[in-house]
């Protein structure tokens, strides 16, 4: 007979409560069966990027239930968007965000390289290797590989623009925007090097503000030394354009003042509106008058403000620009050095900034506008201003500069490089696999399949390239080995040469280092995994 599912019990005063027998409603999976049901998830996922990683990689759709469709190769947007349900899948996606978050580039190929662990230490399993040891010898095998990484890396000449200009292009080869690779690329470190600070070594990217509009070409992108906001002047007759405007930023509606308590206000005749009306237009006047008085040319407001106070404007030769968000107030303030007024009463000349040029810009037969404000005091605030056919080109246009200007402040902050291609990976396999023939425990297995993972890089490269990936990594093992010259890799763009130096293919040592320790850090976790319990109405194999 079946046991029952809930029971009935007393408290001490008597009161009846029931208990649940929610164990029974689990399913339970342990030991090697968990392991490997584990793997084969995260494995699933790890494949589905694979194919897009490189210069000749594939580029996923994603549709969402609301049906925006997202079309890109940027590893983390590809993982974050997929509905991944298998729980340990979910960690492959948390791998990739942590990718993103710390270094921002690479996230393709931390996934790819923890995919080819799992798939390694899954044949060591079959072989009865206890996957704690496995786990303890690719611990040593990626302190291993992270001191082949530190031996082989090269000094990068930080102040040299024309570099790193060729470095951000590495990470630009991939995406959608690589037919105008070298203005991307000369946009994102022009846009680096204008908020960096040298002395600490630090970029701040909230100094760097990205803004899109559908319409034009890619190659209409620009970068505007200045701010770029999505507003126009609030009244269609106020001046297009001002030059040495004095900025007034303000963060007090243009409106009388309302009391903080509720309150009813009765009009009975004519001459209460009409005295109502008169004592709005006073203070709306008075506001303009205390504007002018400080000299401010040119008024920027958070809030908005009605017809009537938008007609005194107007009338007083005052332009203003209403419903301007709090982070462009910040910047705006930043950028023209203004203080940010929350009072009338406390505006004076002191609290205004400046800007060169103040202009709205159209675009289209539509005749989008703009506002662009240039030429400012405080040159660590840019835009990137992103032009292209339709959204989804301009969103995956974003993500591309996002990731080219992660790889140039990663250089400001550590300027060692190794060369890209695969030839990083191959040449820590190669001293990888040469450490364990040294050692004499069982983890000599684990180095071994530590070094087959890391070739999965530099084969996933030459598939992609429509290469014979055993073939030409096989040739380029033997060329590393036989030439001692770390720095040869796969070939991806038919340029005649496998030496990555010579290319130019540059990718930064912190991006490296961080892609083997997270995959690392990340398939250890996984494997110590023996045993799950899940809600019977979740499929656990599910991914």
């Amino acid at each position: 007979m079946a046991q029952a599912s809930a029971q009935l019990l007393f408290d001490e005063s008597g009161q009846p409560f029931i208990v649940m027998r929610e164990q029974e409603n689990q399913k339970r999976i342990t030991g090697v069966e968990a392991v490997k049901s584990h793997i084969l998830a995260a494995r699933a996922v790890a494949n589905t990027l694979r194919t897009s990683l490189g210069p000749r990689g594939l580029d996923k759709m994603l549709v969402s239930p609301d049906g925006d469709v997202t079309i890109t190769n940027d590893g983390a947007t590809i993982m974050e968007k997929m509905d991944v349900q298998h729980h340990v899948a979910k960690l492959m996606v948390e791998l990739s965000k942590s990718q993103d978050h710390e270094i921002g580039d690479g996230t393709t190929g931390v996934v790819v390289l923890a995919g080819a662990l799992l798939e390694e230490a899954e044949k060591l399993i079959d072989r009865g290797i206890h996957p704690i040891k496995i786990a303890d010898g690719f611990d040593l095998a990626c302190k291993k590989a992270l001191e082949t990484l530190d031996s082989i890396s090269d000094k990068f000449p930080v102040e040299n623009r024309e570099r790193l200009v060729e470095t951000a292009q590495t990470s630009l080869g991939s995406k959608i925007v690589n037919r105008s690779i070298r203005q991307f690329a000369e946009i994102a470190v022009d846009a680096v090097l204008s908020v960096a600070d040298v002395e600490t070594k630090d970029v701040n990217f909230e100094m760097i503000k990205m803004e899109g509009k559908v319409g034009g070409r890619l190659e209409d992108t620009i970068l505007v030394k200045g701010i770029v906001i999505d507003k126009t002047m609030s009244h269609p007759q106020m001046p297009k354009e001002l030059k040495n405007a004095k900025v007034a930023i303000l963060t007090c509606p243009f409106e009388p003042p309302k009391p903080k308590t509720k309150h009813k206000l009765d009009i009975t005749s004519t001459e209460d509106f009409k005295a109502l009306r008169d004592y709005e237009r006073e203070t709306f006047e008075t506001m303009i008058r205390q504007v002018k008085e400080s000299g401010a040319t040119l008024a920027i407001c958070q809030w908005g403000f009605d017809d009537e106070a938008n007609h005194l404007l107007q009338a007083n030769d005052l332009p203003a620009v209403r419903w301007v968000g709090g982070p462009e107030i910040e910047l705006l303030a930043i950028a023209t050095n203004a203080r940010i007024v929350p009072r009338f009463s406390e505006l004076s000349k002191e609290k205004l900034g400046t800007a060169g040029i103040v202009r709205e810009i159209t675009f289209g037969a539509a005749k989008d506008r703009m506002l662009s404000i240039e030429k400012c005091p405080n040159s660590k605030a840019v835009t990137i201003f992103v032009r292209g056919g339709n959204k989804m080109i301009i969103d995956e246009a974003k993500r591309a500069l996002h990731d080219a200007l992660c790889v140039i402040r990663n250089l400001v902050r550590d300027s060692r490089i190794v060369y890209g291609g695969g030839s990083a990976e191959l040449a820590a396999a190669i001293q990888v696999a040469k450490e364990a023939d040294r050692i004499d425990g069982i983890e000599q297995y684990a180095f071994r399949a530590f070094a087959d993972a890391l070739e999965s890089i530099p084969m996933a490269l030459a598939e992609n390239s429509g290469l014979a990936s055993i073939e030409a990594l096989s040739d380029l093992k033997a060329k590393q080995i036989e030439t001692g010259n770390s720095f040869l890799g796969i070939d991806a763009v038919f340029a005649g040469t496998n030496d990555m130096k010579e290319q130019k293919v540059i990718e930064t040592l912190l991006s490296k280092r961080e892609q083997i320790s997270l995959a690392t850090q990340v398939v250890r976790m996984i494997l110590k995994i023996d045993d799950v319990r899940v809600p019977d109405d979740e499929k656990m194999g599910s991914y």
